[in-house]
């Protein structure tokens, strides 16, 4: 099924490491939703420069504050000055830039810090590319993520609310801080509800199967609510392969303790799955060979 997008939106779409860009256009000036990994922060800089097509980049926007959405507000606002804008509920966790909270330190990630001017708050509306937006909570992935709903022309940006395949790693549920299972289902319930064209996820192509996409992620949470220890394994698999991904390249003797050297992984290990160490490291370098996410190469593990 073909998408079909006003050209007043631009997705530049990213590979992992980087969350989508989302670009609109609005006259002699644009916003942005979004600003992916700060690994890629020149790159963003390059891509959103040549979007731009000599308009004024005015303001940026934040779905949620994980390090793949967040990386390249400082070096975005350096080049371009624009305005900063952060969920509301993210207010002091930026402010005070608490890398435990910000999920940086626990996930081995990191972000350059940056200052926001002002806050994004659920249920108020902002114009973008000549539309008007719904600002949407949709806790689960994030307890304070938002989306951005416009119903005239049915288009959901929905962060990692809602992907084609599934949705974001439900971080709360498995570090213990809410009841992350439930907001994720009270999110698809409501999002299921809205009549919806269009999807631009904050990870693949934008879509439009979108009845199939609520059908594979409403199955994907009922797996992981019958059966948490399979979430918890499944976000130590992702967790790894962001850290890989990032290093490309390490020594297969040393990779056991470079998972070791990840907090998330050794407490939700430790929460829920009760592997020894050696175990762990075995488990999740089998798991991510047998999917290509790693490859082995002389002597070295390297991301696939």
């Amino acid at each position: 099924m073909s998408v079909h997008l006003p050209e007043s939106l631009v997705v530049l779409e990213r590979g992992w490491l980087s969350a989508n860009n989302i670009l609109c256009l609005e006259g002699e000036n644009a916003t942005l939703v979004d600003s992916g990994y700060v690994a890629h922060a020149a790159q963003t800089v390059e891509l959103v420069g040549h979007a731009l097509d000599g308009r004024q980049l005015k303001r940026l926007f934040n779905t949620h504050s994980h390090s793949d959405h967040i990386g390249g507000n400082a070096a975005l606002q350096a080049r371009f000055g624009c305005s900063i804008s952060v969920p509301a509920g993210l207010h002091a966790v930026i402010a005070e830039w608490d890398e435990n909270a910000l999920l940086l330190s626990p996930l081995g990630q990191q972000s350059a810090r940056f200052q926001h001017d002002s806050l994004l708050a659920a249920g108020s509306e902002v114009e973008m590319a000549g539309l008007n937006w719904q600002l949407l909570a949709v806790p689960g992935h994030d307890m304070e993520a938002l989306a951005f709903y416009n119903a005239e022309q049915r288009i959901l940006i929905s962060g990692d609310a809602l992907w084609e395949n599934g949705f974001g790693v439900i971080f709360p549920e498995l570090l213990g801080e809410a009841d992350g299972l439930a907001s994720t289902r009270a999110t698809l319930e409501m999002l299921a509800r809205l009549p919806i064209d269009t999807v631009i996820p904050g990870h693949g192509k934008p879509f439009a199967t979108v009845d199939a996409a609520f059908a594979r992620a409403f199955r994907r949470l009922e797996m992981f609510t019958a059966e948490i220890d399979k979430l918890a394994w499944h976000a130590i698999k992702v967790i790894v392969s962001f850290a890989m991904m990032e290093r490309r390249r390490i020594a297969a003797a040393d990779f056991p303790r470079f998972i070791l050297s990840l907090p998330f992984a050794i407490d939700v290990n430790s929460r829920y799955l009760g592997l020894d160490e050696e175990m762990l490291a075995a488990r999740v370098e089998r798991d991510l060979l047998l999917v290509n996410a790693l490859r082995r190469e002389a002597g070295d593990l390297v991301a696939g």
